[in-house]
This record gives structure tokens, C-alpha cells and sequence, in this order.
């Protein structure tokens, strides 16, 4: 059994995209003889994940373009990530 996700384009020109399950098919000896599928419709879920994925690439670009040092630190006190204005700054 293995998933796969295709994107599919319509007779409209709109993208579509399917999560299918597919498995094979065997007669009683074990031999291929087809295969099953079962799909869903994942578009919306696509859709979001995508836009998600833009936004978050906004922000780091933001991020690492603002003209003011900004930097992360983790749970222990470490600096963990830092933008482009931060490392000018600091030369690291």
C-alpha cells in the first residue's frame, strides 16, 4: 500500500490536487493483476499548506532584510538564529 499526492489540472484550468491510496491486486497464486486506489480530495488542505508556506517565507525574508538586529534565543540562553542586520553587527 503506498500514498501518493498528484496534482491534477481540470478541463476549467483549475489545479486540483488528490491524496491516493493505491495497493496491488493479486489472484490466488500471488500474481499482480491490477490495483486498487481509493483518492481524496486534498485541494483545500494544499491550498493552505501553500499559503501557510508563503507566509513564512515573507516573514523570514522580513526578518532577515529589517534594518534592525533581531535575534532568537533558546531555553538555555543561546542565540540560536539572528537576521542579516545581526550579523553586520556583530561579524557573525
Amino acid at each position: 500500500t503506498s500514498n501518493y499526492e498528484l496534482e491534477f489540472e481540470t478541463k476549467t484550468g483549475d489545479t486540483v490536487y488528490l491524496l491516493v491510496n493505491a495497493t496491488t491486486r493479486r489472484d490466488t497464486d500471488g500474481k499482480v493483476v491490477g490495483v486498487v486506489g481509493v483518492a481524496q480530495d486534498v485541494t483545500e488542505a494544499k491550498k493552505n499548506e501553500n499559503a501557510i508556506t508563503s507566509v513564512a517565507r515573507e516573514l523570514r525574508q522580513l526578518i532577515d532584510t529589517a534594518n534592525a538586529p533581531i535575534f532568537g534565543i533558546d531555553a538555555q540562553g543561546l542565540v540560536n538564529e539572528w537576521n542579516n542586520k545581526t550579523a553586520e553587527i556583530t561579524g557573525f
